[in-house]
């Protein structure tokens, strides 16, 4: 409490020493009414923009509110249910002239920082918000502008935890790099520059991590687990057979190093690889340009000699190939269900071992 009055305080004089005590003047009363929009065809053009800012500011704030005091009071968050309600409370504005609805974080923050944790403090805020409308509109006029953004200043100061920022530093130092950029921009540019910029970096990075995804040759442990070895000329599962893993989605950003990586790992003239499977538990979709690389590939190993095929293909997965035409290229009998499926399969074709060659099988997955 001293700090609020402290910062009124301070507010206060700095703005009537710079230019004077502002209000924000007078404050129209009376509960809104339903009536159609005044908006016209030739309004369209010049509305969207905005329009579109204020959809940005209200799902990304809304989401981000939601999630922080979810998690902060353990309960189960219902993002779906949420964006009704916002939809349904912007309809309403709409039809009645109010400002756009969000959830905002600094009356979720004044609001919990009362002890208030269920619907009581929404119904109560509403019967108390509409009363000021009908009875109290004219002493609202001589509130100062400084003692408003001192309220909501102490509030978003407090919603600034640098502990959870110490740990993301430690945990996930690109993500600390995003929120520190985020964080300054906002300071520098406003609140709507920076969400667009932490959305655009949020993507880009998604599209990194698929682009680089974690890919390598499979390697059976002693004691039955799988290690990756870098895809490189050379490395193999067991003799003749290399089991290879692509840990993200093919899409035509990062169908040509799938392609490539298994080309490094046959090399341009194979001697040592019969079989190529690929382990597609990670690969959830495939789209139109990988599928054609896809097949590509697919004839120029089969020129080469190798028999190409995938295991552990998700449902989804299946159904892309089925649409962009793989299953057609590639036998049916080659897309095995488990990883052992296909070593089984192998087996069965490979001449027959020396007895000192030791086989380890991992465990059936």
């Amino acid at each position: 409490m001293l700090a609020v009055i402290i910062a009124i305080a301070a507010s206060a004089i700095w703005n009537f020493a710079g230019h004077g005590i502002t209000t924000i003047g007078l404050v129209a009363g009376g509960l809104p009414h339903l009536v159609w929009p005044d908006v016209h065809w030739s309004d369209i053009l010049p509305m969207t923009s905005v329009a579109g800012s204020c959809a940005i500011m209200i799902l990304t704030q809304s989401a981000a509110t939601s999630r922080i005091y979810s998690a902060r009071h353990h309960q189960r968050l219902n993002e779906d249910q949420d964006l009704l309600g916002l939809s349904a409370a912007n309809a309403a504005a709409a039809l009645s002239g109010t400002f756009v609805v969000n959830g905002s974080p600094t009356q979720t923050a004044m609001v919990e920082s009362v002890g208030s944790q269920s619907q009581v403090a929404q119904v109560t805020t509403a019967t108390v918000v509409a009363l000021v409308l009908l009875f109290a509109t004219k002493p609202l006029q001589y509130l100062p502008h400084c003692v408003l953004g001192a309220l909501v200043f102490l509030v978003a100061i407090r919603m600034i935890k640098l502990p959870s920022l110490q740990e993301i530093r430690q945990e996930s130092p690109a993500e600390f790099a995003l929120a520190s950029i985020t964080a300054l921009f906002v300071i520098v540019a406003g609140v709507e520059e920076g969400i667009v910029l932490a959305m655009v970096m949020s993507l880009l990075r998604i599209v990194h991590h698929s682009y680089h995804p974690r890919s390598g040759v499979m390697i059976s442990e002693s004691d039955g687990t799988w290690k990756l070895t870098p895809p490189v000329a050379g490395a193999v599962t067991r003799p003749g057979l290399v089991m290879y893993r692509f840990g993200a989605a093919l899409f035509y950003a990062n169908a040509n190093r799938f392609s490539d990586e298994i080309r490094a790992v046959v090399g341009p003239s194979p001697t040592s690889v019969r079989w190529f499977i690929v382990d597609a538990e990670a690969i959830t979709q495939v789209d139109y340009s990988a599928a054609r690389v896809v097949e590509e590939l697919k004839k120029d190993l089969t020129n080469q000699g190798v028999v190409f095929g995938f295991a552990r293909l998700p449902g989804n997965t299946r159904a892309d190939f089925d649409r962009h035409h793989l299953t057609a290229c590639i036998d049916p009998s080659l897309i095995f269900n488990r990883l052992h499926d296909a070593l089984d399969a192998y087996d069965k074709l490979r001449p027959l071992r020396s007895a000192v060659e030791p086989i380890e099988l991992p465990p059936r997955s």
